[in-house]
């Protein structure tokens, strides 16, 4: 027995302790808004923080301590804490790509799944999406939102073969698997000429989608319908799957009938987790994020459906290439990357 190896495991496993605990601190931040009374604000103490939120001041001077032991706020000495700038903009600003809020909030409502998926381990039953707590449809457009509205038009759409002069002039779009439309209603606010589908069987998601587009004053050019990857109806100039190929049952029947909703010059686009071929090249935070995401959401919902091929959110672009070129495409070309995410452009 390696007694300092021991002991570093020990270390570590405390460490995750805090950090399952904290991430419910994350949420709790979040929904009272103590991160943003913060931001900007300088070193504050937990009285000052409660007469800004009108919070409790004994709960706020135990979460600022948790906080600052977790390294999200920097303790100044006399019982002041400071939330860093570099700090704030991952925990308040949706209009960033760096921000991971959402992760927290779809992470924590996974943790509300742990006793029926113990028994799903033994079973092999599955567990689809829209049987999980309510707070994963939220946190899941809070989590690739942020990314969406920096990259997709700007970045990702323009790098399809002749797609983007089709949607300015006015084409028709699907997004399959769209959730609550936070990439639909983008889709639909760039190109005002074009009509714009997003397709999910969650009901309750398309409620929330339909609302935020009446919001948002895209009703008129976006539609929200109940359905699934291979039983959507009608022809398309660009079909969409983002982050949602790897979470169906049956994924290459997902991209054959994308194939065949194709209009001449169209164009299949799949956005996905941006991950190694091998588990060895995964083995790192952004992997151990993605690996545990994955084995409590996106493989049970897979093994939910008929099929069940349950690709994992860590496939990687080779098994990904083999599932759409084995469903009939005869190319397929990386367009775009980030940290988190990698875009393929495939054709008929």
């Amino acid at each position: 027995m390696n007694e300092d190896k021991l002991m570093a495991f020990v270390g570590k496993a405390v460490t995750d302790v805090g950090a399952v605990v904290n991430g419910s601190l994350v949420v709790i931040g979040d929904k009272l808004g103590l991160y943003t009374a913060m931001t900007a604000q300088g070193p504050m103490t937990s009285t000052e923080l409660a007469e800004r939120t009108g919070c409790n001041e004994r709960y706020l001077r135990e979460w600022l301590s948790a906080q600052a032991a977790s390294g999200y706020l920097e303790y100044e000495g006399d019982d002041r804490f400071t939330l860093p700038d570099e700090h704030a903009i991952p925990l308040t600003d949706e209009k960033s790509p760096a921000c991971v809020i959402g992760g927290f909030q779809l992470a924590l409502a996974a943790v509300h799944s742990t006793e029926r998926l113990t028994d799903a381990f033994r079973t092999g039953a599955g567990m689809g999406w829209g049987e999980h707590h309510q707070e994963l449809f939220e946190g899941c457009e809070r989590f690739f939102g942020p990314s969406y509205r920096a990259f997709l038009t700007q970045n990702w759409i323009p790098a399809l073969d002749g797609i983007e002069a089709k949607l300015q002039q006015g084409a028709r779009i699907v997004d399959v698997g769209c959730g609550q439309g936070a990439s639909t209603r983008i889709l639909a606010a760039a190109y005002p000429n074009s009509i714009v589908v997003g397709i999910d069987p969650h009901a309750g998601s398309l409620d929330a989608a339909r609302k935020r587009a009446a919001d948002e004053g895209l009703a008129d050019r976006v539609a929200f319908e109940v359905g699934t990857a291979q039983n959507f109806e009608g022809r398309y100039d660009l079909v969409c799957l983002f982050d949602a190929l790897h979470d169906m049952g049956d994924p290459a029947g997902a991209c054959r009938h994308a194939l065949s909703a194709l209009a001449p010059g169209g164009a299949l686009m799949v956005v996905e987790p941006n991950a190694g071929d091998q588990v060895a090249d995964n083995l790192n935070p952004v992997g151990a994020a993605y690996y545990s995401l994955s084995t409590m959401l996106c493989t049970p919902n897979s093994l939910s459906q008929d099929v069940g091929t349950a690709l994992g959110a860590q496939a990687g672009e080779a098994r990904l290439r083999e599932v759409i070129t084995g469903a009939g495409f005869s190319s397929v070309r990386r367009v775009a990357e980030t940290p988190f995410n990698i875009v393929l452009e495939a054709r008929p």
